[in-house]
């Protein structure tokens, strides 16, 4: 009985788990390109503002170290039809065994169409009467809250990504060499540095630091 006990208590956690933050994408100048969720069997790929850019599975590059491409999802998708709330027909219901829901037309209008649910994972976003700078973008993910720089930071800082869960990211600032203002600093404890902009062969390059990084069991890619 107590071996059944701890197998039902792993499997109920492997269930709980099975919809998470699987890779967040910047761009080589520090924005956030897309926000990955990964399900049992496939990711979905979002912007920052809960829409989804593509789906299926993802696989890593063999070249390429951290870079994926996602190739069609061959199991089972199933899409709100013409009947359902305005705000989500066309959109994808089931992706395998994850439903997802949406925002409805009654709802604010912030939130109308955008991800509201991925399985058990729940998502929730900055309201209309919050700082412009984050305004309509994700909020939370499941346990992981998301927050931005504001309109009184650092014209370089403003509206991109600054914390994921415990996780601190920071750039450049304008008052940084030009060839890498505005670009990722550091994500935790892992710093990027860059060729400065008198380097004619390299300017703005990466000079430390890796494109793809595993950060508190998050993978960020940086996108240049």
């Amino acid at each position: 009985m107590r071996y059944l006990l701890a197998i039902l208590f792993l499997a109920a956690g492997n269930f709980v788990s099975a919809q998470r933050i699987s890779k967040i994408t910047l761009t080589g100048s520090g924005s956030t390109e897309m926000i990955s969720i990964q399900t049992d069997d496939a990711v979905i790929n979002l912007t920052q503002d809960g829409n989804i850019i593509n789906y299926g599975v993802e696989y890593e590059s063999e070249r390429v170290t951290g870079y994926t491409r996602v190739e069609p999802y061959m199991g089972r998708v199933e899409m709100f039809g013409s009947y359902d709330d305005k705000a989500y027909q066309g959109k994808v219901k089931y992706l395998g065994k994850a439903a997802i829901t949406y925002y409805a037309s009654y709802d604010e209008a912030v939130l109308q169409g955008k991800i509201k649910s991925i399985g058990s994972l729940m998502i929730d976003y900055y309201m209309q009467y919050e700082d412009e700078s984050s305004r309509g973008k994700i909020k939370t993910i499941g346990s992981n809250a998301l927050t931005y720089f504001s309109n009184f930071d650092n014209e370089m800082l403003k509206g991109k990504l600054k914390s994921v869960g415990i996780t601190q990211l920071n750039y450049y600032s304008s008052f940084d060499d030009k060839a890498y203002r505005g670009k990722i600093k550091s994500i935790g404890q892992v710093s990027f540095t860059y060729y400065p902009s008198y380097d004619n062969r390299y300017a703005g390059s990466m000079k430390t630091g890796n494109q793809s990084q595993n950060v508190n069991g998050v993978n960020y890619y940086i996108h240049f």
